[in-house]
């Protein structure tokens, strides 16, 4: 999921012409989240299960995030189906890395809120208006 949801909207990006704004938006995620492990790095909230560090916060979770929230709020917006199953298998992806023990609870839900952050965002490259898109309308 850390590279299928991502890969999927990208190529529904590039379907609906949007594929700078969708770089942006992913390069900033991916930066965001190296930058955190990098300046968190030796701290407690950064410690992984394992003991080892770099683990706050999740980049597995960012990034399946990141992809779900695009694809559910960019291209599946009416269908609510497709948004559960979507936001299902990222959240899948954050239980998977504590299952593991390579994340905490707090790490992948970190990870998960940065995700959702940038992939629910527009930044008006282009043709689009800024925005904010969570996808499964009520």
């Amino acid at each position: 999921m850390k590279y299928g949801l991502p890969l999927a909207a990208a190529v529904c990006a590039e379907r609906d012409d949007r594929l700078e704004d969708f770089a942006v938006r992913g390069l900033l995620n991916a930066a965001i989240v190296w930058g955190m492990k990098e300046y968190l790095d030796g701290t407690p909230l950064s410690r992984r299960p394992s003991g080892e560090g770099k683990g706050f916060p999740s980049g597995h979770t960012a990034a399946a995030f990141f992809g779900a929230s695009d694809l559910a709020g960019k291209c599946f917006e009416d269908d609510r189906a497709a948004g559960a199953a979507l936001y299902g298998a990222a959240g899948f992806t954050g239980w998977s890395r504590v299952h593991a023990g390579e994340h905490t609870v707090p790490q992948v839900m970190s990870g998960a809120l940065i995700g959702i952050t940038f992939g629910a965002a527009s930044f008006g490259i282009g043709a689009q208006g800024v925005g904010f898109e969570m996808g499964m309308r009520f």
